[in-house]
C-alpha cells in the first residue's frame, strides 16, 4: 500500500491537468471543481452526514465516478468532452517511463516558488505560459505539490506496483478507448510490449509484469492498491468520529472493507485498533474492547507523548460506567480530571467534569466519598463551574447540555417552572447560533417532558414529531430512540396501543446492534407490553414479562423506578396490597435516600392513596393526596396534581360529601382532559359518578332532582367506560358496566339492566378468549 498515491490520485492529476490546460468550459468550471475538491478536502467537511457509512468509494475515486463527472461537458476542442480528453490522457501514459514523466511535469502546473528557485527551460517556459497555474498554497497546489514529492520517493517495486495498479484501474475503459483507437490491442496497456523486436518472454518482461494481466481474478491485492494510507486513516478517522457522534456500530458493510484489507496483508494504521474498541464497546464485548483500548494508546504512546494519556483513562472510565464496574469508572474519572489538569487540558477536563456531575445524578451512592471531598461541590455550583468553564473554552455542546442539566435539575428539585424555560431558552439560541446540531436532541427531549408536566399533552407530542421529522438524521441515535420512546409512551396514554408498538418498531435497527441502545429499547418495550396486560387483565403473563425485566440489565435509574410501579400495580389487581404496601414503601424509602425527581416521589405517593382506596380504606390516604396536591401544585406537576384531586374526591365519597366531590371533580376535569391520559380521564369521570350517585341517593324526597342526579352520573358512568375501552382496562369497563347495571335495576328499567349484564359477560367472556 503507498502512502498517499493511487490510481485514483492519478486520475484526479489527470483532470487537474486538463483544467490548467484550458480545455474545460465556463460552464463546466464549478462541477469539475467542486468534484475535485469534494476529493482533497478533509472528510468531514463535505461528507454528509446522512450517510450511514462510508466505504471506500468515499475516499477514491473510481473509473466510473470520473466518467459520469466529464462526459456531460464540452470541451475547448470541438466534438470532444472533457471525458474524451482525460480518457486520452490516462492511455497516454502507456509505460512506467511514461508514468515518470507524467509526474515530472506536475510542476510546470505550479507558480513559481518565492524562494529563488532555478527557472524552467524555455521550451517548457513556452507551455507554461498557456496554462492556469495553481498557487502552491491553494488546495489542488498543494495536493500537485504532494503526489510529486511522493512520487519522487517512491522505491523501485512500490512505483511499479503503482503502474500495475494504474493499468487495473483503467482496464474497465478499454472498450471505450479501442473504439476510438482501432490499433489498441490486448497489450496496449504498454506500448514497450507492442514493439516487435522486444522479448515478451524476456528477463525484463518478467521482472515487471510475470504473469501479469489486467483481467486476472489474481490482482486483488493490486486492486486494494486504489486505497493508500492516507485514505485508510481518513475513512478510520471518519468511522470515529460518526460513532462518536451518533454511538452505533461499525456498519456491517465498513467490517466486511476493513476485515478484506487485512486479510490481503495490507498496512492497517493503528486508529484501526480504536475502531475496534468502538465496536467491541457498542456491542457489549467487554473482554476485547478493554483489550482494544490498550493496544491503541499502547501503538500511540509509541510516536507521542503523554498528551493522550487522559484520554486514555476517560475512555477507559466510560467503558467501566457502561458495564457497571461503577467504582472503577469513578476511579478512573478521577484520575482523568488530574492528569487533565496537569497537562493544561481544559476541553478534556471540562468533559469529564460534566461527565461526572451527570454520572452522579443517576449513581448518588458512588459519588458520596467524591461529594465530601468536594470536588464538584452542590449540584448548583458544579453546574455554575462548567457554564464558566463551557464558555471559556468554546465548548458549545457542553455549555447547552449544562444549561438542560440546570433546566433538568430546576424540574427535579420542584422549583420555579419559569427558570427551567430560561434555561431551555438560552440552551435553544445557543444552538440556532452556534449550530450545535447534535444538541437538538436532548432540547426536544427537555421541552417534550416539561409540556408533559404541565398538562399540555398535545404540545408535548408536537416537539417529539418536530424532532423525529427534522433533526432525527443528523442526531445521536441515544437521542433518537429516547424521542422514539417517549412518543409511545404518549400513545399508549391514549389508548393507541397498536400505534404505540408500531413507533416502537420503527427504531432504526442498525441502531439496535449497540447493546446500550438495544436494553434500553427492550425495556421500554417490555414496559409498554406489561401495561398492556395489566389492563387486559393477563397477569399471569405480567408476571413472566416482570420477571423478565427485572433480569434484563437496563442501566437507567428511570427504567427501574418505572418497573417497581408497575410491579406495585400488578400485585393491587391481584389484590394483594400487603405485600404491595411493602413494596410502595421501600421505593419511598429509596427514592427519598437518593433525592429523586419530585415527580417520581409524587407519583409514588399517590399511587400509596390510591392502594388505601382500593383497599377499603380510602380515609388513610387523605393526608398523603393532600400533600401530594399541595406539592404538585407548587411544582406545577398539572397531571399528578389531577390525581391528587382524584384521590380527594375518592376520600370525600367515603365520607358521604358527595356535593364537594361533583364540584372538585367539574372544575378541575377539562384541564385534566387536556394531558390526554385515558386512565386519569378515566378515574376522574368514575370519581364524579360516584359523587352524583351519592347526590342522587341523598335527594330522597326530590323525584326530578334524583333523576337529574341519576342521568349525570350514567353519562359520566358512560364517559369513564368509553376511557377504559381505550386503554383496554377490562376490570375498569366491568366496574363501569355494574355500576351501569345497577343504576338501571334501581330506575326499574330491567331491559337495559340486562343489557348492560349481557355486556359485562361479553366483556369478561372476551378478555378470558383473548388471554
Amino acid at each position: 500500500m503507498s502512502r498517499h498515491l493511487t490510481p485514483s490520485k492519478i486520475g484526479l492529476l489527470a483532470l487537474i491537468r486538463l483544467y490548467s490546460d484550458g480545455v474545460v468550459p465556463s460552464s463546466a468550471t464549478i462541477p469539475i471543481l467542486s468534484f475535485l475538491i469534494s476529493y482533497l478536502l478533509p472528510v468531514h467537511s463535505h461528507t454528509s452526514q446522512e450517510n450511514d457509512s462510508v466505504s471506500q468509494d468515499g475516499f477514491t475515486v473510481s473509473i466510473q465516478k470520473l466518467q459520469s463527472a466529464t462526459i456531460s461537458y464540452a470541451s475547448a476542442i470541438p466534438g470532444r468532452t472533457v471525458w474524451d480528453l482525460l480518457l486520452k490522457l490516462l492511455w497516454a501514459i502507456n509505460s512506467l517511463d511514461a508514468l515518470h514523466a507524467f509526474f515530472s511535469e506536475l510542476p510546470l502546473l505550479l507558480e513559481k516558488p518565492l524562494d529563488g528557485s532555478p527557472d524552467v527551460p524555455d521550451d517548457q517556459k513556452l507551455l507554461q505560459q498557456k496554462r492556469m497555474l495553481f498557487s502552491r498554497n491553494s488546495p489542488l497546489g498543494a495536493f500537485v505539490r504532494r503526489s510529486q514529492l511522493e512520487f519522487t520517493r517512491l522505491q523501485f517495486h512500490d512505483g511499479n506496483n503503482l503502474w500495475k495498479s494504474l493499468i487495473i484501474y483503467r482496464a474497465p475503459t478499454m472498450a471505450i478507448w479501442k473504439r476510438r483507437n482501432p490499433t489498441a490491442g490486448p497489450r496496449s496497456y504498454d506500448s514497450n510490449l507492442q514493439i516487435e523486436s522486444f522479448d515478451r518472454n524476456g528477463t525484463l518482461s518478467s521482472l515487471l509484469y510475470g504473469n501479469f494481466h489486467p483481467s486476472s481474478s489474481k490482482n486483488d491485492r493490486l486492486k486494494h492498491g486504489n486505497t493508500s494510507t492516507d485514505d485508510m486513516e481518513k475513512l478510520l478517522d471518519y468511522q470515529v468520529s460518526r460513532m462518536q457522534r451518533s454511538g452505533n456500530r461499525v456498519p456491517q458493510a465498513m467490517r466486511s472493507h476493513l476485515r478484506a484489507m487485512a486479510q490481503s496483508g495490507l498496512i492497517i494504521p493503528s486508529v484501526a485498533s480504536y475502531v475496534h474498541f468502538l465496536d467491541a464497546w457498542k456491542s457489549g464485548d467487554y473482554p476485547s474492547a478493554f483489550d482494544s483500548l490498550h493496544r491503541y494508546f499502547d501503538y500511540t504512546m509509541q510516536s507521542r507523548d503523554r498528551s493522550l494519556y487522559q484520554y486514555a483513562l476517560l475512555n477507559l472510565a466510560i467503558l467501566q460506567a457502561d458495564f457497571g464496574c461503577f467504582s472503577e469508572a469513578v476511579k478512573a474519572m478521577q484520575e482523568t480530571i488530574a492528569t487533565a489538569r496537569e497537562n493544561h487540558d481544559m476541553p478534556c477536563l471540562n468533559y469529564s467534569l460534566s461527565w461526572l456531575y451527570q454520572f452522579g445524578r443517576s449513581h448518588r451512592e458512588e459519588m458520596a466519598e467524591i461529594r465530601k471531598k468536594g470536588v464538584l461541590g452542590s449540584e448548583k455550583e458544579a453546574l455554575s463551574f462548567l457554564k464558566a468553564k463551557a464558555k471559556e473554552s468554546n465548548m458549545w455542546n457542553l455549555l447547552s447540555t449544562t444549561l438542560l442539566s440546570e433546566a433538568n435539575l430546576t424540574l427535579s428539585n420542584g422549583d420555579n417552572v419559569s427558570q427551567a424555560f430560561e434555561s431551555i431558552i438560552k440552551a435553544s439560541h445557543l444552538n440556532v447560533t452556534k449550530n450545535t446540531t447534535e444538541a437538538y436532541g436532548g432540547l426536544m427531549l427537555m421541552q417534550s417532558s416539561i409540556f408533559e408536566r404541565l398538562g399540555v399533552a398535545c404540545q408535548a407530542w408536537s416537539y417529539c414529531e418536530l424532532f423525529l421529522q427534522c433533526y432525527a438524521e443528523q442526531s445521536p441515535s441515544e437521542d433518537v430512540i429516547q424521542i422514539q420512546c417517549k412518543s409511545a409512551y404518549i400513545l399508549a396514554r391514549k389508548g393507541r396501543w397498536e400505534e404505540a408498538l408500531c413507533r416502537m418498531d420503527q427504531v432504526d435497527h442498525e441502531a439496535l446492534r449497540t447493546l446500550k441502545y438495544q436494553q434500553f429499547w427492550t425495556t421500554n418495550l417490555g414496559i409498554l407490553r406489561l401495561r398492556r396486560h395489566l389492563h387486559r387483565e393477563e397477569l399471569d403473563t405480567g408476571d413472566h414479562v416482570l420477571a423478565q425485566l427485572r433480569a434484563a440489565p437496563t442501566g437507567v435509574p428511570e427504567l427501574q423506578y418505572y418497573i417497581s410501579l408497575i410491579e406495585i400495580q400488578l400485585h393491587m389487581r391481584r389484590s394483594d396490597y400487603a405485600h404491595a404496601l411493602s413494596l410502595l414503601e421501600k421505593l419511598l424509602s429509596d427514592l427519598e435516600q437518593q433525592e429523586a425527581d419530585i415527580f417520581q416521589q409524587l407519583k409514588a405517593m399517590i399511587l400509596k392513596a390510591q392502594l388505601f382506596d382500593q383497599a377499603g380504606v380510602p380515609q388513610k390516604g387523605f393526608s398523603v393526596a393532600l400533600r401530594v396536591a399541595s406539592l404538585a401544585h407548587r411544582a406545577r406537576l398539572l397531571p399528578v396534581l389531577w390525581e391528587a384531586v382524584g384521590a380527594i374526591g375518592r376520600v370525600l365519597v367515603s365520607m358521604k360529601e358527595f356535593g364537594a366531590t361533583v364540584r372538585l371533580i367539574e372544575n378541575v376535569l377539562p384541564q385534566a382532559l387536556e394531558c390526554e391520559d385515558c386512565d386519569l380521564a378515566a378515574y376522574l369521570f368514575s370519581c364524579l359518578a360516584d359523587g352524583y350517585m351519592g347526590m342522587a341517593g341523598q335527594a330522597k324526597g326530590e323525584f326530578l332532582q334524583r333523576k337529574e342526579k341519576l342521568t349525570k352520573a350514567l353519562e359520566a358512568l358512560e364517559r369513564a367506560f368509553e376511557e377504559f375501552a381505550r386503554i383496554e382496562d377490562i376490570r375498569g369497563q366491568c366496574e363501569m358496566m355494574a355500576k351501569k347495571a345497577t343504576i338501571m335495576h334501581r330506575n326499574g328499567d330491567s331491559v337495559l339492566a340486562n343489557d348492560c349484564a349481557a355486556r359485562y359477560l361479553d366483556i369478561r367472556k372476551a378478555a378470558k378468549m383473548q388471554g
